[in-house]
């Protein structure tokens, strides 16, 4: 795997770059985002400037056979909060950028005017391409456009109008299987950072390119049939899985928000009981 840069702010035309994980290899997903963040952005840049980062990356196990293994992380500093925020969402990117062989997709530094660019990446290279006629478009014509020009084998990361504005709780969209912009990575305002770089969509391309294989296809498979079988038997607390350090497995793996959750040692976590001293208030 390695990391792709994309320096918006370069002299003259933004440039891409790759290079090796480095001492970020064996980190992926909301990790990896955050450490990247952590490192290389200054803290008290502003989130909506220059020295602030885009991340986006596959989890470790996007691109192969996995169960749900399909999630995609988005880091930067928040316009909302300030702070480092990740925020993820599910979709085809990070399966389609994990087999284009990318752990990290960083976008860095900003435009010196407000030209609008689109990123088209497949097996052969990056191509960054400035497209204001794309401005002001939403989510769902963007992807109808894209589909046209570049086929529906493909899966796009990108902003709406509010984004383009840069609202600090804009988000980031993600195309699903039938390349609807239906997966949103919101928390923290990615959106915003995504505008601020200038980037309206990356467009992404794996054809050409296969799953990725593990080193041990046996033993991949087994483990991922336990996993899938915990799940089967209870899918919150994973019973009957390997020990994970967890109290809990996390509940974004099984979209069961109404099962309850239990600690390691079975018991159900409930909600503290209401006041009767403060009803809950009606809504109007």
């Amino acid at each position: 795997m390695k990391i792709l840069r994309i320096n918006m702010g370069a002299e003259g035309v933004p440039k891409a770059s790759e290079g090796p994980m480095g001492e970020y290899e064996g980190q992926g997903g909301r990790g990896l985002t955050s450490a990247i963040i952590s490192k290389e952005v200054p803290p008290l840049c502003h989130p909506l400037g220059a020295n602030n980062k885009l991340v986006l990356a596959p989890g470790l196990l996007s691109g192969t056979a996995a169960a749900m293994s399909g999630r995609i992380s988005v880091g930067c500093k928040s316009p909302l909060t300030g702070t480092i925020k990740e925020a993820n969402s599910g979709g085809q990117s990070a399966q389609v950028l994990a087999r284009l062989g990318y752990g990290a997709i960083i976008l860095e530094g900003k435009p010196k005017d407000n030209t609008l660019y689109k990123i088209f990446i497949n097996k052969d290279g990056v191509k960054i391409t400035p497209d204001n006629s794309l401005k002001m478009l939403g989510n769902y014509d963007l992807a109808e456009r894209m589909k046209k020009e570049h086929g529906d084998k493909i899966a796009c990361i990108s902003i709406g109008p509010a984004g383009e504005m840069r609202m600090s709780a804009a988000s980031v969209a993600n195309t699903d299987m039938e390349l609807r912009p239906t997966r949103h990575a919101a928390r923290g305002g990615p959106g915003a950072v995504m505008g601020a770089k200038g980037v309206k969509v990356i467009v992404l391309d794996d054809t050409g390119m296969k799953m990725r294989d593990p080193k041990d296809p046996e033993k991949f498979r087994e483990a991922n049939k336990r996993f899938v079988e915990g799940l089967k038997k209870h899918p919150v607390t994973g019973e009957g899985l390997p020990p994970t350090g967890l109290t809990y497995w996390p509940i974004s793996l099984t979209r069961r928000a109404h099962t309850p959750l239990r600690t390691s040692c079975g018991e159900r976590l409930r909600a503290p009981k209401r006041s009767a001293e403060k009803p809950r208030h009606k809504r109007r």
